[in-house]
């Protein structure tokens, strides 16, 4: 049956382009390639001058694996870090240059590689990507990492799949301390992942209503001590900007701590360039909560 065109699919939007509009990342910003160029000088620079450990095994599959920054002090802050590209792109190494700013205030840092949709659900990837965060609590140590001043920082999907680990029971699926995250940093993220099974993304990612339900971190928040600091580019769709702060909202409204910070000159790919500069707002806030 045909839908009338005046029903809303999410919200207030009434068709795929209008969802489309909103929620693809790439419209808009007229320099991709150039970005991502930056991105893979950037990150040759950081493997090439920074201790570097690449495909460190975190899980049975060959996608499960880590690539590490060591600090050269033990018992440093950790940073672990949560690439994008919506579930169905990109790879660990597409995000070194992130360790440049983090490393340079001494932490170790942690780049994690997940499967990609379409090979594996979202359900999957989440589970990956916690299955991350036990390995490092559990081995960091032997990377001059200190379990205990755990930060997770993710972008876009990252942010996404961070949030999904804030809700994660950690004693009682894991056996580890309850809450083993000190600070988490959202950048750009989609807390709630149901428009998107109306959009150009679909055939890939291949939402249905019960991966919705448990893979939308805006609704299965709890108590927590871990601070959380949400931002986004303010030449980004204002949905990103409307997800940041309804998730921010949710999150206090639990007794949390929770701040937002708009960056306003930058778009999806540059709200991240913060990570090269040991001087950014974003570095200075990590190393606040280390």
């Amino acid at each position: 049956m045909a839908i009338s065109p005046d029903v809303p699919l999410y919200l207030d939007f009434t068709s795929q382009e209008e969802i489309d509009a909103a929620y693809d990342p790439t419209r808009n910003v007229p320099d991709v390639v150039c970005i991502r160029k930056r991105y893979e000088e950037q990150g040759e620079r950081a493997r090439c001058n920074l201790p570097y450990i690449a495909n460190v095994p975190y899980g049975p599959t060959l996608d499960e694996h880590v690539d590490i920054f060591p600090s050269s002090e033990p018992d440093s802050p950790v940073l672990l870090f949560i690439h994008g590209g919506y579930w169905r792109a990109n790879r660990a190494r597409d995000s070194s240059q992130i360790a440049l700013g983090p490393h340079a205030l001494g932490m170790t840092v942690v780049i994690i590689n997940y499967s990609l949709c379409p090979r594996v659900t979202i359900d999957e990837i989440t589970r990956q990507t916690r299955a991350s965060v036990a390995w490092t609590l559990a081995n960091i140590s032997q990377y001059n990492g200190d379990p205990k001043r755990l930060l997770i920082a993710g972008h876009s999907a990252g942010a996404h799949l961070a949030a999904m680990c804030l809700q994660t029971r950690w004693a009682e699926n894991y056996g580890l301390d309850a809450q083993p995250i000190r600070a988490a940093l959202l950048i750009s993220g989609i807390y709630d992942i149901a428009p998107l099974r109306y959009s150009y993304l679909q055939p890939l990612i291949q939402l249905d209503e019960g991966i919705v339900r448990r893979n939308s971190p805006m609704f299965g928040m709890r108590h927590s001590d871990t601070k959380v600091l949400l931002t986004w580019g303010g030449k980004e769709s204002t949905e990103f900007s409307r997800q940041s702060r309804e998730y921010c909202s949710r999150w206090q409204q639990m007794g949390n701590a929770a701040e937002l910070l708009e960056q306003r000159k930058c778009d999806h790919f540059t709200v991240i360039h913060g990570f090269e500069n040991a001087d950014s707002e974003l570095c200075r806030w990590l190393l606040n909560e280390a």
